[in-house]
């Protein structure tokens, strides 16, 4: 079984960088899309930055785009979310989630999209908190 597991949220003054950590494990092949996502109070949970499969195809919301990078090193099996330039509204729980998609599917049309809603994915973690504030 998939898990996943956040860290390197904290507080942190505007304009000020975090970069934020996923651990997985129980990966059996490297056919897993990922994404990161965010939600503050009150607001539904919403895609800030995912990957199709293979790696290539990146979705960014427009709220972070040119702020955020996703990465993923299938080494070290973890998934990495950079952020920069943060904001006050930057401030969110942030999630880190997954789902494996076939193999013969991925061959057969040759790369699928990032998956941007939270009902697409299957594997979640606790959530980490960012907290931006002077």
């Amino acid at each position: 079984q998939v898990q996943l597991v956040e860290s390197g949220g904290g507080l942190v003054q505007p304009g000020g960088s975090l970069r934020l950590s996923c651990a997985a494990s129980g990966f059996t092949s490297d056919y897993y899309a990922i994404g990161w996502f965010r939600q503050a109070p009150g607001k539904e949970r919403e895609g800030v930055a995912c990957v199709g499969v293979p790696d290539g195809d990146i979705y960014y919301d427009d709220s972070v785009r040119g702020r955020f990078t996703i990465s993923r090193d299938n080494a070290n099996n973890t998934i990495y979310l950079q952020m920069d330039g943060l904001k006050f509204e930057d401030t969110a729980i942030y999630y880190c989630a997954a789902v494996y998609t076939d193999p013969g599917i991925v061959a057969s049309v040759g790369q699928v999209r990032p998956y941007t809603a939270t009902n697409e994915y299957d594997y979640w973690g606790q959530g980490t908190q960012v907290t931006v504030s002077s």
